[in-house]
């Protein structure tokens, strides 16, 4: 005679092999949906990856205005970037004002942030920065000989 205890043992273990089938099931159907709306969502990205940016088209890039020797400049203005430039080119902001034809008042804001360049003298910054200290020295020194 079977044991009681392992007969109701193997039903019970019947039953609930039977409802995590049934669990389970649902679950991989999920799960192959889910994946079908994956590979959808990566397919559907790369065709919007290819196309050009429609918005990028639309809008005109800003080109910076060129230099006196043609090649366009790339300067960032920041206020304390102005003031260092100053302070390692050794020239006070009358001078700086000066070379760039506005006021020391003007430079002074500038420095202080309360008011920005406009492209032009953004372009006259870019010139003097490549010039580097020593040349703008030996600049102002034959300025003030003549």
């Amino acid at each position: 005679m079977p044991n009681i205890a392992a007969l109701l043992k193997q039903e019970i273990v019947r039953q609930v092999r039977k409802e995590l089938r049934a669990e389970t099931l649902t679950l991989k159907k999920s799960l192959v949906q889910h994946r079908t709306e994956i590979r959808d969502l990566k397919q559907r990205l790369a065709v919007l990856e290819r196309q050009p940016s429609r918005t990028s088209a639309s809008q005109p890039r800003a080109t910076p205005l060129p230099t006196q020797d043609g090649a366009s400049p790339k300067f960032r203005f920041r206020p304390a970037g102005l003031k260092k430039m100053r302070e390692q080119f050794e020239l006070t902001a009358a001078v700086l004002a000066s070379i760039l034809q506005v006021s020391t008042q003007t430079v002074y804001n500038w420095e202080a942030g309360s008011s920005r360049p406009s492209q032009e003298q953004l372009t006259k910054f870019a010139i003097l920065k490549k010039m580097g200290k020593r040349k703008v020295q030996a600049t102002l020194k034959q300025q003030s000989d003549h």
